[in-house]
């Protein structure tokens, strides 16, 4: 694990950074956002929406709990979980052969690939070491 302060507050920056904003563009267009979950055909329709109502507003608020420190270990262990999570799904869809944009980002969202599967593995490192930071660290 890295222990540098200097590259964790950069990490918690980046990682923050990237779930505020894409929780941000999710809330803006919910329907739009449940749709590009039904793309995937994974869950229930009515599931779908209410994942599309859910998960922004989660990925906002961890977000802005890893990036300002209060609660960060907790903000960075629920996003890893959301992380792993979809990279189970972007690896599901890659093997069942279905073309899909990733919904991360609303109408700037591109294709879940292995390309994303890598920016996504990397944003897991990202959240993994700011939750093994030592939590006497928070603040910024």
């Amino acid at each position: 694990m890295i222990r540098n302060k200097v590259v964790i507050l950069g990490f918690r920056f980046i990682l923050g950074g990237v779930f505020i904003w894409a929780g941000i563009l999710k809330i803006i267009d919910p329907l739009g956002f449940a749709r590009d979950i039904d793309n995937y055909r994974f869950f229930p329709h009515a599931l779908s929406f209410f994942l599309a109502l859910l998960l922004p507003w989660l990925e906002v608020i961890c977000g802005a709990c890893v990036v300002i420190g209060i609660y960060r270990r907790a903000g960075a262990f629920l996003l890893s979980f959301l992380i792993l999570g979809f990279l189970g799904l972007i690896f599901l869809t890659m093997i069942r052969g279905i073309n899909v944009d990733c919904g991360c980002f609303g109408s700037l969202s591109r294709k879940a690939d292995i390309t994303l599967f890598l920016t996504d593995t990397a944003l897991c490192f990202f959240a993994i070491n700011i939750w093994a930071y030592p939590p006497k660290q928070q603040a910024l």
